[in-house]
C-alpha cells in the first residue's frame, strides 16, 4: 500500500505491540476507538486528556477500561513512559513533551496509520479542504449501487480501526482524510483524491505551506501502480502530480481532459482510456445537488469509483438521486415563502463563496461568522457584496468580516448588502426571519469554524435547524434525518 518512509516507523504492532507501553493522547471518538482495539489486545495503554473527568466525553467507559488514565493540566507527564504515542487529530504535533518523547525514539502516530498498517482491503483516501465529505460519500455510493464491496469511515462516520482486521482484501476502504490525520500518515491509499486546496486551519498549522505538504501527504508513499485523482482546475492541487509516481487522473469544470472526468456541452463526461470516446455521464440539469462545486465533486466521484469498478449505471444513478450530505447545503425548511438552507460545514471562506454561488436565483440573506483560523475574508467580502441583500455577523470573526466587506464595497463603489451585528445565531435567524421576504433565501454559511459558540458545525447546524422548526417549518428541519439523503 503505497511507499514507506524507510525506518521511520519501528514494527511495534502485532506480536512486538504487547511489550510496547502506548499512549493515546486526546480521548475523541477516534482515539476513544483506539484505546479499545487496544485493550482488547492486551496492550498496555495510557489515556491521556486533558480535560477533567466531569468535561470528558465517554469517562464512564474509560473508567471501566483495564488502562492507565491521566487527565487534566498533567495530561502529557506520562509521555515519557511511553514507547508509542497515538494523538488524536488536530493537536499540535510539535508540544514539548511530544518532541521529548520522539527524540527518544518513541514512535508518533494516529489512529488512521494504524489503520492503514491493518486493513487488508485496498484503500480510496479522499482529502483537500472542500468537497471531501460529499466525494468520500459519492464515491461509497457508487460502488454500493455497482455491487462493489465497501466500508466507508476516515474522518467521517464511525472509525474503523477496530473493524480493520475484519475487512476482506477485497473491500474498498473509502476513507476522508484531513490535513491532522496526514500529517502523521506514513502510507499512501491505492486511489488519491485531492479535490481542492485553499487556506485552513492556519490557527493550528504554522503556514499555508505547512498546510499543504500535510495534505500532500496522501500522495507522497504512492507506488507506480497507485492512482491519483487531481483538480486540474486548482494549480495548487495540480502541482500534486509531481509528488507521486502513480498514474494521474484529472477532473475538471473547465477544459476536457485526457483521462478522468469533464463537464462540457451541459453534461459531466468520463474517460478513462487515453484518445478514448468520453462516455456522457449525465445531464447537469440531471443533477440534484446544488452548485458547481458539487459537479466538481461528482466529477472526483465518478472518476475514482470507476477506477475501483463502479459501473457507468452506478454512477448515473448515484449523481441523479444523490441530494447531498447533511449540513451541506441542506435546505430545512420554509416559512411564509422564505427558504432556510444550513451550509454549517462552510467553516472557510472559500466554502461560504461556494455556497453563495450556488443559491444563486432568489434574494439572499446571509449569516456568517465564528471562530477565527486566521484566514483571509476577501474572497467571501467580494462574493458577498456581489450576491447577498442582508449580512448577518456574529463571532469572534464578525469585525474581520464587516472590515473586509465594507472595504469591498467602497473598492466597488457600491452600497453592498445591509451589515447586521448580532450576538449568536439565534438572534440571527430572528432577525432575518424577520426581515426576509416571501421569495428569499436565508443561508447558513458562516465562512467560519463554530469552536467560539458551539463544539463544532454540526452542533451548529442543528441549533440552526431547530431554530427554523421553532419558526414553524415543515419538513426534517426539527431534528435527526439521515447524514445521507439518496435514493
Amino acid at each position: 500500500m503505497g511507499r514507506q518512509v524507510p525506518g521511520a516507523f519501528p514494527d511495534l504492532l502485532g506480536r512486538d505491540l504487547k511489550q510496547a507501553r502506548v499512549a493515546v493522547v486526546g480521548l475523541g471518538t477516534s482515539n476513544r476507538a483506539v484505546l479499545r482495539w487496544l485493550v482488547a489486545k492486551g496492550v498496555r495503554v495510557i489515556a491521556c486528556d486533558r480535560k477533567p473527568p466531569q468535561e470528558l466525553e465517554g469517562y464512564g467507559e474509560l473508567a471501566r477500561l483495564p488502562l492507565e488514565l491521566w487527565l487534566g493540566p498533567d495530561y502529557l507527564v506520562p509521555l515519557d513512559r511511553a514507547d508509542m504515542l497515538v494523538l488524536t487529530p488536530g493537536m499540535r504535533k510539535d508540544l514539548p513533551e511530544i518532541e521529548a518523547a520522539r527524540a527518544r525514539g518513541a514512535v508518533v502516530t494516529c489512529e488512521i496509520d494504524l489503520f492503514f498498517r491493518t486493513c487488508r482491503g485496498p484503500v480510496v483516501g479522499v482529502t483537500g479542504t472542500s468537497g471531501k465529505t460529499t466525494t468520500t460519500t459519492l464515491i461509497g455510493e457508487m460502488l454500493r449501487a455497482a455491487g462493489v464491496p465497501v466500508v466507508v469511515g476516515g474522518n467521517i462516520g464511525q472509525p474503523l480501526i477496530e473493524v480493520a482486521e475484519t475487512i476482506p482484501p477485497g473491500t474498498w476502504a473509502v476513507l476522508e482524510l484531513s490535513s491532522f490525520q496526514l500529517e502523521l500518515q506514513r502510507r499512501s491509499p491505492q486511489v488519491a483524491v485531492v479535490t481542492t486546496l485553499t487556506p485552513n486551519h492556519l490557527d493550528v498549522h504554522p503556514s499555508m505551506e505547512a498546510y499543504a505538504a500535510a495534505k500532500r501527504r496522501i500522495v507522497r508513499f504512492q507506488n507506480a501502480s497507485d492512482r491519483a485523482v487531481l483538480n486540474l482546475d486548482q494549480a495548487a492541487v495540480r502541482e500534486f502530480a509531481s509528488a507521486t509516481p502513480g498514474e494521474v487522473l484529472w477532473f475538471s469544470r473547465e477544459q476536457e481532459v485526457d483521462r478522468g472526468g469533464f463537464e462540457a456541452e451541459g453534461a459531466l463526461w468520463l474517460r478513462l482510456s487515453p484518445g478514448s470516446r468520453p462516455l456522457r455521464l449525465v445531464g447537469v440539469d440531471e443533477i440534484r445537488l446544488p452548485g458547481g462545486h458539487n459537479r466538481a465533486n461528482l466529477l472526483a466521484a465518478a472518476t475514482a469509483a470507476a477506477l475501483c469498478g463502479a459501473t457507468p449505471e452506478a454512477v448515473r444513478e448515484v449523481a441523479r438521486t444523490f441530494t447531498g450530505v447533511r449540513h451541506r447545503l441542506e435546505r430545512v425548511g420554509e416559512v411564509h415563502g422564505v427558504e432556510y438552507v444550513n451550509d454549517s460545514i462552510a467553516t472557510t471562506p472559500e466554502r461560504a463563496v461556494a455556497g453563495i454561488q450556488a443559491m444563486a436565483g432568489r434574494p439572499l440573506h446571509l449569516i456568517a461568522g465564528g471562530y477565527d483560523k486566521h484566514l483571509p475574508f476577501e474572497p467571501l467580502a467580494g462574493e458577498a457584496v456581489r450576491a447577498v441583500r442582508h449580512l448577518y455577523l456574529l463571532g469572534a470573526t464578525a469585525g474581520r468580516i464587516e472590515e473586509a466587506v465594507r472595504r469591498e464595497a467602497r473598492e466597488r463603489q457600491t452600497p453592498g448588502p445591509v451589515l447586521h451585528r448580532v450576538g449568536d445565531l439565534d438572534e440571527a435567524v430572528d432577525l432575518a426571519s424577520r426581515l426576509a421576504l416571501p421569495g428569499d433565501r436565508v443561508l447558513l454559511s458562516p465562512g467560519c469554524a463554530s469552536f467560539d459558540q458551539f463544539a463544532n458545525f454540526e452542533q451548529r447546524g442543528d441549533r440552526f435547524r431547530a431554530l427554523v422548526a421553532a419558526l414553524g417549518a415543515p419538513g426534517p428541519a426539527a431534528a435527526g434525518g439521515e447524514e445521507v439523503r439518496s435514493r
